[in-house]
């Protein structure tokens, strides 16, 4: 058994009586309020065997079961006896002359060290529907698809963050996909004030250092309603912007199976300044996605990114790409929503974080239509 290490930020209500150590997190708001957020630490214990052999089994998908890996996690997180959950004390310190003690500080400190060893930091956003577990499990197999992938630089490591808001965790038709959607937007909030504490943590490192800071980057991926949550935080930061361009925090913003307007990247809508944010923007979307279907048609909502790509490609931003999966993702179910967790597309993320440019050759896809920025697998 190998112990597996994430890093956290939620915005959750704690479960038990210690929110210091909690047995997890629920499906409600901090009672701190919604925009409270919780740092900590969670370690999970897996079987090398079974994680490998998720890592070795073939498909048409490519190399790398990640959705079957994530099932598996699920069973472990949620099971106490291969499981720890840490949370970040926030407490006055006699050393400071009473000055509060972040955990929020203490767990960019602890990130901050991790970089020194060649690695760079993913700050990850789960969708519609996902338990506390769900969102551990997702985030941990990531973390080692990304890490192991056949195509990845051996020399440079990834170290996943999960930001997890209280998503309703069960299927209810009708019901949880709107309370979830409600509490993605109010999550929006949490997150953009995440984000703007890690903005003051790195201007305070650059002032101390004299803008000396470290060769890793920082990354973002979304899956689904995610990325409402990440169209509901950009207001957020702008607030705080004074009116300027957006902090370019991140290197790279994936948007997996996005269930946000197909037009999003147009007019008014918040991220149109999401290029401001990063170095590059990918969206993955697969035209056969379910879950998209379930969005657009039964909930009244106009037409999803992540069924059938942008609206109008011609208006996209340069820094924007988008990747058509539809090819690769040859299963039913829960494979044609969480996709990103398997082969071609898992291998494809990885190519990004690597640095390596969206027309290399060595990335299996290629180019569709006469605009330059979209791709298919």
């Amino acid at each position: 058994m190998t112990s597996h290490e994430l890093f956290y930020a939620t915005n959750r209500n704690h479960l038990g009586d210690d929110r210091w150590n909690p047995t997890g997190y629920g499906t409600g708001f901090s009672e701190d309020g919604l925009e409270n957020l919780r740092f900590g630490r969670v370690t999970v214990q897996a079987d090398d065997g079974i994680v490998t052999g998720y890592l070795q089994t073939t498909g048409d998908y490519g190399t790398g079961n990640g959705i079957a890996l994530s099932d598996y996690l699920t069973k472990q997180a949620g099971d106490d006896t291969v499981t720890k959950i840490e949370a970040y004390r926030e407490e006055l310190s006699a050393d400071t002359q009473g000055a509060t003690v972040l955990g929020s500080t203490a767990m960019f400190q602890a990130l901050q060290r991790i970089t020194t060893q060649a690695t760079d930091i993913l700050i990850y956003i789960h969708g519609f529907n996902v338990s506390w577990q769900d969102a551990v499990a997702a985030a941990l197999s990531l973390q080692i698809r990304l890490n192991n992938s056949p195509v990845g630089d051996g020399a440079q490591h990834l170290q996943v963050v999960l930001f997890s808001w209280p998503s309703d965790g069960k299927a209810i038709p009708y019901v949880s996909y709107k309370s979830d959607r409600s509490e993605a937007a109010a999550s929006g909030m949490a997150f953009g004030r995440g984000v703007l504490k890690v903005r003051d943590f790195l201007m305070e490192i650059c002032r101390r250092t004299g803008g000396n800071r470290c060769e890793q980057n920082i990354h973002l991926l979304c899956h689904s309603m995610g990325n409402y949550v990440l169209q509901n935080t950009l207001p957020r930061i702008a607030d705080y912007a004074a009116g300027r361009a957006l902090p370019r925090l991140f290197d790279q913003i994936f948007m997996c199976s996005p269930d946000v307007d197909a037009d999003c990247f147009e007019g008014t809508n918040p991220l149109v300044r999401l290029p401001e944010l990063c170095r590059s923007v990918t969206v993955y979307f697969n035209r056969h996605d379910k879950s998209m279907y379930l969005s657009d048609y039964t909930k009244g909502n106009p037409e999803r990114l992540g069924c059938n790509g942008v609206s109008r490609p011609a208006l996209l931003d340069a820094k924007i790409t988008t990747v058509d999966c539809t090819a690769v993702v040859t299963d039913e179910g829960v494979v044609e929503h969480s996709y990103y967790l398997d082969g071609y597309v898992t291998d494809d993320i990885r190519r990004s974080t690597d640095g390596v440019a969206p027309n290399d050759a060595i990335r299996s896809r290629h180019a569709t239509g006469s605009f330059g920025n979209l791709w298919a697998l």
